[in-house]
């Protein structure tokens, strides 16, 4: 008997497949915004009835996490992809597929071409064609399945991600985790209550050199913080280069992709390119600036910002879609320090990251597998100021996918536990309620809320 088969005996009374009466979503399509800008993401270095005999009673009767300790490692996990978009995470599964022993044995997408091609690659390169579902609903309730990848658009993240845990399936779920604090609540309970393993889709963090500046920032080596900052920007929105898409409403499950949003007439441009617009995406500061805060928070230990203010606007590229293309946004933290991250659309140029400290800077523009960042003793009048030549080597790590993969079997936490998905949402949530409130938002860690002051 697998290991998800004898599991979702114990588990199938915990899940409703009409949820919360949602239809499916299903398909995201991760931009790279960062490839026209001086920021280098190199994905591709980071490259988931007779009766019972007494042996499936008592496993029937065990919890998961007590069977989860018990299962053989050879036996296989089986994991589904719930979005098959440009994101790529379905290569990432397949590449580290073998030393993780671990297949891809269903897909699902509300998009029949995207469904069709992730079908065709799994075949390819596994021989088995693996089964396909438009509704995340019947990919959770699929008892022969372990784990899945939530690569969908934003909008859709926490209620999957909600579903799926109490589905008893363990999540590697894209970020940001959550648009608003009640939804971000609603999910993180779920998975607190339950003992899935879930892994936060912020993989820069699991990079060497991101590695490398948690050990060096926390031991003093940057001295106290004080300011840490990112500037980038593009010539167009990254949402642009999906408004061409050829695809009709029969191509698509238009209801499953609108999900709890308010139902409106098909819009090609809305599904193919819906980072452009609020109701799936906030814009910049809830998307790409959450790399940029999860650095923030990994690399100091801040849980959440005190206090956010944010400005911003369409300045450049005036059409049919409603997200900013320019956005500033300052975050206060109460360990002493500032931070600000500003998406210019419109202009390249002026791409960076850095941290700030007493003693010097660390350049943490480039994002990539194998270069390190760097420091240097600029802007110090510190007597014991970084001096030239020293550095930072890159660290042990291990890629964010296969870390997740690896934890599946071993139970322990990933690198980017909901712990990180929540403190990432509450800032990316904060500024963009003191974007739309034209105020300055404050955390009540205790509540768990956030209100103008």
């Amino acid at each position: 008997m697998k290991y998800a088969s004898l599991r979702s005996l114990a588990l199938t009374a915990l899940f409703d497949v009409s949820g919360r009466g949602d239809l499916t979503p299903n398909r995201r399509e991760q931009s790279g915004p960062a490839l026209e800008s001086g920021l280098r993401y190199d994905s591709g270095m980071i490259a988931c009835p007779p009766a019972l005999s007494r042996r499936i009673f008592i496993a029937a009767s065990m919890t998961a996490a007590s069977y989860n300790r018990v299962a053989g490692a050879n036996e296989r996990i089986r994991i589904g992809i719930l979005g098959c978009g440009s994101r790529g995470l379905l290569k990432e599964v397949q590449q580290y597929s073998k030393d993780t022993n671990c297949a891809i044995t269903a897909i699902c997408d509300t998009w029949n071409a995207q469904r069709d091609a992730a079908i065709a690659a799994v075949k390819e390169a596994t021989g088995t064609a693996p089964a396909q579902f438009i509704r995340y609903q019947e990919l959770f309730a699929a008892r022969d399945l372990d784990a899945v990848v939530i690569s969908t658009p934003d909008h859709q993240h926490s209620t999957q991600l909600a579903a799926a845990v109490r589905a008893g399936k363990d999540v590697y779920v894209e970020k940001p985790l959550a648009m608003d604090m009640k939804e971000l609540i609603s999910a993180v309970d779920a998975v607190k209550k339950s003992d899935r393993i879930v892994q936060c889709g912020t993989q820069i963090r699991s990079y060497p050199h991101s590695v490398a500046a948690r050990e060096f920032v926390r031991s003093g080596g940057l001295g106290p913080m004080l300011k840490i900052e990112q500037s980038r920007n593009s010539y167009r929105p990254y949402w642009h280069q999906y408004g061409d898409r050829q695809l009709t409403e029969k191509d698509v499950d238009w209801k499953g992709f609108l999900m709890q949003r308010k139902y409106r007439a098909f819009d090609k441009d809305q599904y193919g390119a819906w980072y452009g617009y609020r109701d799936f995406s906030r814009g910049p500061h809830s998307n790409l600036m959450v790399h940029f805060i999860d650095l923030v928070h990994f690399v100091t230990g801040a849980t959440a910002p005190k206090r956010v203010v944010t400005l911003g606007g369409i300045y450049r590229w005036k059409d049919a879609r409603n997200a900013p293309d320019s956005v500033e946004t300052i975050l206060e933290y109460p360990e002493g320090f500032l931070v600000r991250y500003s998406t210019s659309f419109g202009n390249s140029a002026n791409n960076f990251m850095k941290f700030f400290g007493t003693r010097g800077t660390l350049d943490a523009t480039r994002w990539s597998w194998d270069k390190p960042w760097t420091i240097s003793g600029e802007g110090s009048g510190e007597a014991n100021k970084i001096k030239p030549g020293e550095s930072i080597p890159n660290a042990e790590s291990t890629p964010h996918m296969k870390n997740w993969l690896e934890c599946l079997r071993s139970r322990k936490q990933p690198n980017a536990s909901i712990d990180s998905g929540y403190s990432h949402s509450v800032a990316a949530i904060m500024a963009d309620e003191a974007l739309i409130r034209g105020r300055r938002m404050v955390y009540d860690p205790a509540k768990r809320s956030i209100h103008e002051g």
